[in-house]
Parts: C-alpha cells; sequence; structure tokens
C-alpha cells in the first residue's frame, strides 16, 4: 500500500534570539503529532528540531498536498506560534506569512519535503535538517550523491544505480520546473543548479525504477513574502539502499563543509556544519549554518527510533573546516564574497540603502 512521509518545518520563535528550540515548544509539537497518531490521521509521527526551526516528520496513507495532513501542521505551528508569543520568544509566529490556512502549506511560509513510496522489505531513510541556510542547498549534496560517481561508487558498481537518475529542478524566480536526466545532461543540470539562489533540485527520480529517492524544499520565503523573514532553513528526505544510494554514499558530501547562503540575516556566504541533533544550536553570527541527517528504519509506516547520523567523529574534520572558513570569511565584513551578491539581497534592507543616494548620482 503507498504510504507518504512529509517533513513540515515553520520557524515559530526562536530561544534565545535564533538560536534554539524552546523546550515548551517543540514539546507541544510532540504532544500534538501524538494526538494525530492516536486520532488516526497519522501512521506515526515525530517532532524534532535544528536551531529554532520545529520539523514535523509524518508518516500517512494520504498522499502528497493533502488539505488534511497540511492543515493539521498548520494548526500545530499556529498554536506553537501563540506559546512562543507567551514565552516572549523572538520571532514568534515568523513563517506563518499566510493570514489563514489556504488549503494547502505551500506559499505559507512553511518549507515542506514529501514523498510517496511504496515500502520494500527494509526501507531506509534519512531525513535532513536545516538551520541558517537557505533553498538550494541541497543542490551539490543531492547531485553528488545521486550523480557524481567519485562520491557514490555504486553509479558504477551497481546495476541498479548504473542507468542513472532524473533531477527535477525548480526557478524558484520564475515559478517553473524542468527535469534533466544523469549521466547524459549531467552538464546542462550543473549549469543551473550551480546557482543555488535561482535553481534548486525539488527531486531525484530513479530511472531503473521511476521511484522517487528524494525530495527537498524550494519555497523562498523572502520571494512568498516579498521582504526578509530570515532563511529557508530547508528540509529534504532521501531513501537509502538497493535501488538508491547507499545510506554513507548520502551522508558523504557533508564531509566537506560546503558554501552555502545564510547566516547572519540571511545575507552572506558561510559553510554547512554536519552536526548532531545536540549540537543544532547556531549562535556564533547566527551560525556557521547547521545540518541534521536522522536516519529511519521505515516499517509499515512506522518511523521507529531515529539514528542521529552525524553525531559520529568521522564528521569532526567537516566541523573543524567549517569553523577554519567561517573565521576567514567573516574577516571580509560586509563586502563579497562574505556578504552575498546584490541580486541575493533584493529582500534585505540594501534596496533601500540605495534609494537613499539614488538622486546623487551622476552620469559619467
Amino acid at each position: 500500500m503507498p504510504q507518504t512521509l512529509s517533513v513540515i518545518k515553520a520557524g515559530i520563535g526562536g530561544w534565545v534570539g535564533h538560536t534554539a528550540m524552546h523546550p515548551e515548544i517543540l514539546a507541544h509539537a510532540r504532544e500534538a503529532v501524538a494526538r494525530g497518531v492516536a486520532q488516526g490521521l497519522l501512521i506515526d509521527a515525530q517532532a524534532h528540531a535544528c536551531g529554532d526551526d520545529v520539523f514535523l516528520l509524518l508518516s500517512h496513507a494520504h498522499g502528497t498536498d493533502n488539505e488534511v495532513v497540511h492543515r493539521f501542521a498548520w494548526d500545530t505551528f499556529v498554536a506553537g506560534a501563540e506559546i512562543a508569543r507567551g514565552l516572549g520568544l523572538y520571532g514568534a509566529g515568523q513563517d506563518l506569512i499566510a493570514d489563514a490556512f489556504p488549503g494547502n502549506v505551500r506559499g505559507t511560509g512553511l518549507g515542506c519535503a514529501e514523498l510517496t513510496l511504496e515500502e520494500r522489505q527494509s526501507e531506509p531513510v534519512v531525513v535532513f535538517m536545516a538551520d541558517k541556510t537557505a533553498t538550494g542547498a541541497f543542490n551539490l549534496p543531492l547531485f553528488q550523491a545521486f550523480a557524481d560517481p567519485f562520491n557514490t561508487s555504486g553509479l558504477v558498481l551497481s546495476e541498479a544505480l548504473h542507468q542513472g537518475f532524473a533531477f527535477e529542478v525548480h526557478d524558484v524566480r520564475e515559478q517553473r520546473r524542468i527535469m534533466l536526466t544523469t549521466p547524459e545532461e549531467a552538464y546542462d543540470l550543473l549549469a543551473l543548479i550551480g546557482a543555488p539562489g535561482r535553481y534548486a533540485v525539488r527531486a531525484v527520480v530513479s530511472r531503473a525504477t521511476g521511484e522517487v529517492a528524494a525530495v527537498a524544499s524550494t519555497d523562498r520565503l523572502s520571494r512568498l513574502a516579498g521582504r526578509y523573514v530570515g532563511n529557508d532553513d530547508p528540509t529534504a528526505i532521501v531513501r537509502c539502499q538497493g535501488n538508491f544510494p547507499s545510506v554513507g554514499e548520502v551522508l558523504e558530501p557533508f564531509a566537506t563543509a560546503r558554501i552555502v547562503a545564510g547566516s547572519m540575516r540571511g545575507s552572506h556566504a558561510a559553510p554547512w556544519m554536519p552536526v548532531s541533533a545536540a549540537q543544532a544550536t547556531a549562535s556564533r553570527f547566527d551560525g556557521p549554518p547547521r545540518v541534521v541527517a536522522l536516519g529511519f528504519q521505515l516499517h509499515e509506516g512506522r518511523l521507529g527510533v531515529a539514528r542521529d547520523l552525524f553525531d559520529d567523529p568521522a564528521f569532526d574534520a567537516a566541523r573543524a573546516e567549517a569553523n577554519r572558513i567561517a573565521d576567514y570569511l567573516h574577516r571580509h565584513g560586509p563586502f563579497e564574497p562574505h556578504r552575498l551578491p546584490l541580486d541575493d539581497m533584493e529582500f534585505t534592507t540594501m534596496p533601500g540603502a540605495a534609494l537613499k543616494t539614488a538622486s546623487r548620482w551622476i552620469d559619467l
């Protein structure tokens, strides 16, 4: 029977500032998803935190974009935002940019990644949760995991992976999408997703079986709100083993601290640090941006116990590398490449600052 795994997230109040999630907010989310299971809406569910964002992991039989499931998540976040306001938390309800639930969480400010699957005899799944970074951050890790044989030896050695994968890419500015296949169109794919501020990988599909292998959230908060309202803090779901890359191949891209957009006020380039759930509290210059990987052995729709995959000394070198890169970039202050290019800052205070001097320019 097909089942759906939905990861829906939001920033509804930070403790302290934007650094972490208040225990009462996380407790509220966990109580809410437990009720959803008890009422029969959900097969299983968990709530986790990465930085100041709550991530709801919902296993159910209702398919993607289901109004009832999405309303459940929306209501959970709205109630959580009220708790955040009562606690005086910073940015309470900041991601809830819609005035009311429109029937679907897309365009409301919530991040959403959903994947419908026919459960295999063994179904390992990794859920990635990011904080202090932007949509498109998963472009490089997903390309490496599903299209780079130097990262994923299974593309060469495994018959199931040898046929390659198709990538669904979203143009987040023009609101359009395209499918590109690898390995044949790998260069065309890279030409697009190498600009993650505009093009974001939404899904990866196995060419051998037609199954969806991975999905990532692609909504841009600033473009939805028309102003800066915080980092997008994307999420991704990746199926592993068998017809897909192994768990180790999916995690390997994070052994290097790649540069992503985000950090302070969402306006800087910074290294992406793989951390355990306990260390997903970015406090230095709102960074370095963090990513948590939770592994689940999905069975009969049940998530089971979460395995904290980056809680591993094998990623210590990436964490040290991230700190070194952060030191170097911070020394640039408000100059590029530390500060993002102007095109990526159109929803910050930069346009207003440029307007102040607009009348004083003289043609050369």
